[in-house]
């Protein structure tokens, strides 16, 4: 399973079913779980924690060093879950003193030429299309997508469900269970679409769509609205997933498009 063109470094750790293409490289330090593929010109170095199931296309690099000036070398990882596929000339880079790793979630798709920086957390089931490039602490939650040559910049969180469109500069926190899109990034309503193909109930669909109201379409500041939705609305999951993110949001988050900015306004 392993091709004599390779090299692995003696201390590394893999299962013994694990496949390895010609010209990959593993250094020291790195554990690969059952049944994982890695395809050739693969670049694992030091701190790589891969799971089981997973596939990793050429060209990829895991575990380098963090482009962070502030990085002394401390030994830092990272972490990517089981059945996650890396697709051609990914880069995932390693953590820092910050959180200490970068973790990619199990069930993930990262698309070809993407990148993903030092003390990244990227949930379960995620997927980050084609060239989209994330900076340094951005935490992603499980089940959300960002299209294609998307750039996220660093410390913003996008919750869970959430669906950015292709293109887009995340400068701003992106609420879960919504579609983000235009210029500037704004809210485009709740990701319907994705929420029925992930087994949520038209009831569950209509309450967040009714909590979003009141956040974006009745003319509230947020502190108005989420004191409202906490007073009105009946307590949920999902409520109080929306309530705690947009308490906890350190960045802000985007705001619905304005018809003053180039771009024509959004319907309700």
């Amino acid at each position: 399973m392993i091709h004599p063109h390779t090299y692995i470094h003696p201390n590394a750790k893999l299962a013994t079913n694990v496949k390895v293409d010609p010209f990959t490289v593993i250094h020291h330090n790195v554990e690969i779980g059952e049944g994982t593929w890695i395809g050739s010109n693969v670049t694992i170095m030091e701190g790589a924690r891969i799971g089981k199931n997973c596939r990793i296309f050429p060209g990829a690099v895991i575990s380098a060093s963090p482009q962070d000036l502030k990085f002394e070398g401390e030994l830092t990882t990272v972490e990517i879950g089981d059945n996650t596929t890396i697709r051609e000339f990914v880069t995932i880079h390693r953590g820092t003193r910050d959180k200490w790793t970068t973790k990619v979630g199990s069930n993930c798709l990262i698309m070809a030429y993407s990148h993903v920086a030092h003390d990244c957390i990227i949930g379960q089931n995620c997927i980050m299309s084609n060239n989209t490039q994330m900076a340094g602490h951005v935490q992603m939650g499980d089940y959300s997508i960002l299209a294609g040559m998307c750039a996220v910049h660093q410390f913003v969180k996008i919750g869970s469900h959430a669906f950015v469109a292709g293109g887009s500069l995340v400068s701003k926190d992106v609420p879960p269970y919504i579609k983000a899109a235009r210029s500037p990034l704004s809210y485009a309503g709740v990701n319907s679409i994705g929420l029925k193909r992930k087994g949520f109930s038209i009831d569950k669909i209509n309450h967040i769509i009714d909590i979003y109201r009141y956040i974006y379409n009745k003319g509230l500041n947020t502190t108005q609205a989420i004191q409202y939705i906490e007073e009105e609305f009946p307590a949920t999951d999902e409520r109080d997933e929306i309530v705690t993110f947009i308490r906890e949001s350190g960045r802000g988050i985007i705001k619905r498009y304005s018809k003053n900015s180039n771009d024509e306004g959004l319907t309700d």
